[in-house]
């Protein structure tokens, strides 16, 4: 009689893996002594499959700024949930190639769309401050839109007092991988969510039988 193991709540789906056999992918969301844990998983039963599992899961690490318990599941250092931040984690570290070795993304980056260099430094305790500089325009709204898209990729709250150009985490811990790697995309992040609507719309992970 064939067993049923919980692995948790899915909250990301990759249907199609273009650098693994197309195979499908999902991120799995449970709590675990304490602490916020993410499994990464997939039903197909090809060969190396758990080779490209573990690459996904050690991106992740890098990316992330995540650690890993001895059954491989991940989580955040400070034990919380993060699960917007973890979702984008994870389709980013999907989109690297078997054998693409991740790499940290720094704490800055340049708006195309104003020409400024957009800085995040960390204030502690959990917050980022948004600067700019350069020889672009508008350098104040830019600040405030992209502290918007941290606020909305990383579902981060706003920091009172400031002129918003601060953002912080709940746990009130510091994340600099997560965030350099939400930096990337929080300029476009109307386009971002729009994407992951429509690719969750699209995705469903088959059961065993179903996949090659």
């Amino acid at each position: 009689m064939a067993s049923i193991v919980n692995i948790g709540r899915r909250i990301e789906l990759v249907p199609i893996d273009t650098h693994f056999k197309d195979i499908t992918i999902a991120l799995y969301c449970d709590e675990q002594d304490d602490r916020t844990v993410f499994r990464v998983h997939t039903y197909s039963g090809i060969d190396r499959v758990q080779e490209r599992i573990q690459n996904v899961i050690q991106s992740m690490q890098t990316l992330g700024g995540m650690e890993t318990s001895g059954e491989g599941l991940l989580y955040f250092p400070c034990g919380e949930k993060h699960e917007a931040g973890c979702r984008r984690v994870f389709l980013e570290a999907c989109k690297l190639p078997q054998d693409s070795p991740a790499e940290q993304r720094p704490l800055n980056t340049l708006d195309k769309k104003s020409k400024l260099n957009i800085t995040v430094n960390s204030s502690g305790n959990g917050i980022y401050k948004v600067s700019a500089d350069g020889e672009g325009r508008g350098a104040e709204r830019r600040i405030s839109a992209i502290s918007g898209g941290l606020l909305k990729l990383g579902e981060m709250e706003t920091v009172k007092d400031n002129e918003n150009d601060s953002v912080s985490f709940l746990c009130g811990h510091s994340h600099d991988a997560l965030i350099g790697l939400l930096l990337v995309r929080a300029p476009n992040v109307r386009v971002i969510l729009r994407e992951e609507e429509a690719s969750a719309s699209r995705g469903v992970l088959a059961a065993p039988s179903q996949q090659t």
